[in-house]
């Protein structure tokens, strides 16, 4: 909850009704807070226990901030989550978690919100007293001598119960506020904190969603393979089978046979291509040194590969380095006017690194074109880098990192 909306729910509650049920729910949490700070208040009246109080106060400091959240989330509905980090004190064999703002928030503000409290109970207690005059006195004896001495009080006590009865229900809503604002400041993460968590969230999402599209590549190739690829290789077949045993059909028939059979193998070529392209069978199944060793061999000029890999790849980072090698030795044989390429493939601390240098002219520059600025971005999605180094009459060489786990 954003002090905007905070703010925006105190705003509500000062026009609601002393016997609403909001009212209520403020008073109960405003009061669960009193007994947390009972320590507190006991060193404040008796000086003798400020150092007993103190050390209980810093031992405990967890589950006081434990306990707290567990009030504003059972009775508010308000969620604090805990700080990212916090100062870490030694008390001999103790190990105590603490930060400045929980300590400010236990020692001083708890104990100053929850005297509040005390006293909105106690003016709800009087509110009601006042406001139920006539009850009690009716319920006392005549002879009392209460009668008498309210003599001409009467009224304005109960005018004042109802004052209180009106005004109570603010004052309680501006205290639960003020409670929820001190907890969400004090005890939970700070901004630096906040957005630490954030961007760990983001980076979680990220991974979720570069897994997935991964995975839904994977599904589309398996289905292209199985599905449309089989059904052209079928039918080339049968067309092949066919101009072998027709011998006694038109020439312009048999023609129009040759040319679908020829269309039909182009089609399985290039479909081929295609799910080569989507995820390469041979990465799933005999993992990235084979899957480099494939495109090596296929490349149009020559390539000396060089991989040694000590750590275990997650899947997606295996398919980025694949698709990455690929590319490159595409725009290689494009553009560098290369006569050979060197490509060092290693794993070392948690890292896989790629490099790919050829002998070519040099002059790369990802602003005048989308193939670096497509690696760059490729490397980005699973938080890797990649850098380039062409100067003109090069050599180029392009060096990209990539972590082995998401």
């Amino acid at each position: 909850m954003t002090s905007t909306t905070l703010r925006r729910a105190l705003v509500r509650s000062l026009g609601r009704p002393p016997w609403s049920p909001g009212v209520w729910r403020d008073t109960r949490f405003t009061a669960a807070g009193i007994p947390l700070a009972v320590p507190v208040w006991t060193a404040v009246l008796s000086p003798d226990t400020v150092l007993p109080v103190l050390a209980l106060m810093l031992t405990c400091a967890r589950l006081l901030t434990a306990a707290q959240r567990g009030r504003l989330r059972a009775l508010y509905g308000v969620e604090v989550p805990p700080p990212s980090a916090s100062l870490t004190w030694r008390i001999g064999p103790l190990r105590l978690g603490l930060n400045w703002r929980q300590f400010v928030h236990h020692l001083l503000v708890g104990p100053v919100l929850a005297a509040g409290a005390l006293g909105v109970v106690y003016l709800w207690g009087v509110a009601l007293t006042l406001t139920t005059l006539y009850a009690w006195v009716w319920l006392l004896p005549a002879d009392a001598g209460v009668r008498h001495d309210l003599a001409g009080l009467d009224v304005l006590l109960v005018v004042v119960g109802v004052v209180l009865i009106v005004v109570t229900p603010w004052l309680t809503a501006a205290l639960a506020w003020l409670e929820v604002f001190a907890a969400q400041k004090l005890l939970g993460p700070n901004r630096a904190e906040a957005l630490e968590r954030r961007v760990e969230e983001i980076a979680e999402s990220r991974a979720g969603l570069v897994d997935a599209v991964d995975a839904e590549r994977r599904r589309i190739e398996r289905d292209l393979h199985d599905g449309a690829q089989q059904r052209l290789t079928s039918l080339a077949m049968n067309l092949g089978l066919a101009k072998r045993t027709l011998k006694d059909v038109p020439p312009e028939v048999m023609q129009v046979i040759e040319d679908a059979h020829a269309e039909a193998q182009a089609a399985i070529d290039e479909l081929r291509d295609l799910v080569r392209g989507l995820h390469p069978a041979v990465l799933e199944d005999r993992g990235l040194d084979a899957a480099l060793s494939g495109i090596a061999a296929r490349a149009p000029l020559p390539v000396r590969l060089d991989v040694e890999l000590s750590e275990r790849i997650a899947p997606t980072v295996e398919a980025v380095a694949y698709f990455t090698v690929s590319e490159a030795l595409t725009n290689v044989a494009k553009h560098a006017r290369a006569a050979s390429v060197d490509v060092s493939v290693r794993t070392d601390g948690g890292r896989l690194r790629l490099v790919i240098s050829d002998d070519g002219v040099g002059g790369a520059d990802a602003s005048r074109g989308t193939g670096l600025t497509g690696l760059r971005k490729r490397a980005a999605s699973v938080d890797g880098t990649l850098s380039v180094v062409s100067p003109l009459g090069g050599p180029t060489t392009i060096s990209v990192e990539l972590p082995c786990a998401l």
